[in-house]
């Protein structure tokens, strides 16, 4: 099964795309939707997603997972975050792509066993997982990886529950 994992942003999107047969995951690619810092930000939103709908007609994954977003101190990033996840989801709707969100401490839970685990755990584990040379960067793509990670675990584990 072929399977995106997204990191939302406006400025920068991460995404991975792996694939899940027989219980492995392998990497297929990985890198960043990014916009201009410039751009008003419906054209930004507009960039996102036909460089989203492109990606999904090239790779066309089985299924997705996304961040959610997290609400820290800066609401007004979190709005515009909230508005690139809001551009995502209409992508993946679109393309027929059944989607599943997952909170940062989940992603983080699914991938190191630990749902507080800092970014370099993450990154390490993301690496060991899909046996890479290197950690992917930038970070934004290393996370969306880790998102794909995840939700392959958790989509492995509900149709074990189905069966």
């Amino acid at each position: 099964m072929r399977i995106l994992g997204l990191d939302p942003g406006t400025a920068t999107t991460g995404y991975g795309i792996i694939d899940a047969v027989d219980g492995r995951l392998t990497l297929v690619e990985y890198g960043i939707i990014s916009t201009p810092a410039g751009d008003a930000a419906p054209d930004r939103l507009q960039s996102i997603f036909h460089q989203l709908r492109d990606l999904l007609a090239t790779h066309r994954p089985a299924t997705a997972g996304v961040e959610q977003v997290f609400f820290g101190r800066n609401i007004t990033t979190a709005i515009a975050v909230g508005q690139a996840r809001g551009v995502l989801l209409l992508a993946l709707a679109e393309a027929g792509v059944p989607v599943s969100e997952y909170s940062p401490p989940k992603v983080k839970e699914a991938v190191t066993g630990y749902g507080k685990a800092d970014k370099a755990q993450v990154q390490l584990m993301v690496r060991h997982i899909l046996d890479l040379a290197e950690t992917p960067r930038p970070d934004d793509a290393a996370d969306a990886l880790a998102v794909a990670i995840a939700h392959a675990q958790f989509e492995s584990f509900r149709q074990a529950l189905e069966r």
